[in-house]
């Protein structure tokens, strides 16, 4: 830091500048300069300051000789930045992380001033968070704060009633915006699992506009899996005074009111309502469930004649309502992506029976895909992992004739189930010979023996590799597919045609997720966007679209820090 600012010119070292004319006045052959006699703290404390002047003058010394074209007035280029003029350090400044600046504005009373240039602050708002409105111009046009608001948040509100609610753009600044408003709440930004029991839910926190609106993302009405995902805001935060964020929560049909947000942990935030009435509806709770209905299912209690899926429904609006004054939330990521992957990893929007609607990620683990749980029901929480595909054991379907035939597919499957039985025995009675092995060896002689572990085992999961990717190459491009006889579907319009399947086993258990157990059934690929799993135990198909919505700051980081966050949610599902 001592370097760097007698690099500027400025610093705790107050002869730089005195000594730095000397140097210029030597260098002109004025001879009969005085030396420098002021007294830097640091030199007085010892010997590191004497350093870092050696070395600033050093690199000072490294500089290329300028140009004649390119020197001063005196013929001589600038020493420091503060001889640059201010235009190029509002350039400079404006492309450095926002998060440096404070520390940059404690330099000197020039950098201050300069970085109070809203330029510098619009420029760091747009590169970090995708903030590109003037705010300038939003008071007089309302564009873009109207489009957020008044057409996606809450379609019926006037005109002038918006105009009341407008935060006083005229007067604030994009250094209030960013570090107020952007910088402050950046750790709730991404994509997140609400704690509401065994249903999850997904929710997106992105700057959008002048607000940081946190979305809810909700499936299509069941069955309609190939419809695209509803949306609705549950929180929202934005400037409504300079200097001063305001939290509202969104919950409700009677606008925004006053709400909170608490970060909790790492990776982990709640918010609260402070205005619960705003959540309760004039005809009471029967009100409130009949337009819940309407809302998660499209369509009324009349309309569902299941016995069953009705007491399912009122099961999940007397559960989910308990946490509409108070939530937490746990960061979740989408899965990374390989170029051996089968299809792109992703969301998934699956039918459940009864239970309607659910989101899976599919993420890839080698020879393995899993499908987890992000949202839930009663039976299977969200977190749990719903569906595992063995990616080395394919499966030849038979002709579509005998595909009818339910007796035919299990025969196949349960062939396949006990090969893999088998191959699990035999994994493990070879692991226990080389612990074994290992264990009463010599450490010199372990070493070869472990490395020849080592490459056996490379070499059988190349020559499963490849006999899977032979096996793939075999397969069709596409073939013939239909579900057998006595197998029950909620959505009847599935493919009819298919690229590839695999053995799987899926999780099965009763209410409350008792007696989980996991059963054999069949995975099947359709194409990039939609797959499909018979479940053998259940005699049912359920069928998944890809969720084709672009979520922001979703990516996770590392691939380690993907499966401790997979890791983390089935822990607290179970």
């Amino acid at each position: 830091m001592a370097v760097c600012a007698r690099l500027c010119g400025v610093g705790p070292a107050r002869g730089c500048r005195r000594r730095g004319a000397a140097r210029e006045q030597r260098r002109g052959g004025a001879g009969d300069s005085e030396p420098d006699t002021d007294t830097d703290p640091e030199e007085a404390g010892g010997g590191g300051a004497v350093e870092d002047e050696e070395v600033a003058e050093r690199i000072e010394g490294e500089r290329p000789a300028p140009h004649p074209a390119e020197a001063g007035p005196v013929g001589r280029a600038p020493l420091s930045l503060l001889e640059l003029p201010p235009e190029l350090l509002v350039q400079i400044f404006g492309s450095l992380p926002g998060t440096d600046l404070p520390s940059l504005a404690r330099v000197c009373t020039t950098f201050r001033r300069i970085l109070r240039t809203d330029t510098i602050w619009r420029r760091r708002c747009r590169e970090e968070y995708g903030v590109c409105e003037n705010l300038r111009k939003l008071e007089v046009t309302g564009v873009s704060c109207r489009d957020v608001y008044a057409k996606r948040i809450n379609p019926r509100v006037k005109s002038g009633r918006f105009m009341k609610i407008l935060p006083d753009y005229e007067h604030m600044e994009y250094r209030d915006v960013y570090t107020c408003l952007l910088h402050r709440y950046r750790h709730i930004l991404g994509l997140w699992q609400p704690d509401i029991g065994p249903y999850g839910g997904l929710l997106n926190v992105v700057v959008d506009g002048l607000f940081i609106i946190g979305w809810m993302y909700l499936p299509p009405h069941d069955p309609h899996v190939d419809d695209p995902m509803r949306f609705k805001p549950l929180f929202r935060i934005h400037l409504m005074e300079r200097k001063c964020a305001t939290v509202e929560c969104m919950y409700g049909h009677k606008g925004p009111h006053n709400g909170h947000i608490q970060i909790v942990k790492k990776d982990e935030f709640s918010t609260k309502c402070n205005q619960t009435d705003h959540h309760r509806m004039s005809g009471g709770r029967q009100e409130e469930f009949r337009t819940w209905l309407r809302e998660e299912w499209g369509r009324t209690l009349e309309d569902i004649f299941h016995e069953h899926m009705q007491e399912l429904i009122l099961m999940k609006f007397i559960y989910t309502s308990q946490y509409d004054n108070c939530l937490t939330y746990r960061r979740i990521y989408l899965p990374p992506s390989s170029p051996d992957d089968l299809i792109k990893p992703g969301l998934f929007k699956g039918t459940y029976g009864s239970h309607g609607l659910e989101i899976v990620m599919l993420s890839f683990h080698g020879k393995k895909a899993k499908g987890t749980k992000i949202t839930g029901d009663p039976n299977i929480p969200a977190g749990q992992q719903t569906v595992e595909i063995d990616l080395a054991h394919p499966l030849q379907l038979p002709d579509v004739e005998n595909l009818r035939d339910f007796s035919e597919l299990s025969r196949i499957v349960l062939e396949v189930q006990e090969q893999v039985r088998r191959e699990e025995q035999e994994e493990e009675h070879r692991q226990e010979d080389e612990d074994c092995s290992q264990h009463a060896a010599s450490q010199p002689a372990a070493k070869p023996l472990g490395g020849g572990g080592g490459g056996e085992g490379a070499e059988g999961e190349e020559t499963a590799a490849g006999a899977e990717g032979t096996t793939q190459d075999k397969a069709p491009a596409s073939q013939p597919f239909v579900l057998p006889m006595g197998v029950i579907s909620r959505n009847e319009d599935y493919p009819r045609t298919c690229r590839i399947c695999f053995y799987g086993t899926g999780l099965i258990a009763g209410h409350g997720f008792t007696s989980p157990e996991r059963t054999p059934g069949v995975f099947v690929l359709f194409d990039d966007d939609r797959f499909g799993f018979i479940w053998l135990e259940l005699k049912s198909f359920s069928l998944y679209s890809r969720i084709k919505v672009s979520f922001q700051n979703a990516e996770a980081p590392s691939r380690e820090a993907f499966d401790e966050m997979l890791k983390n949610i089935q822990s607290l599902a179970t």
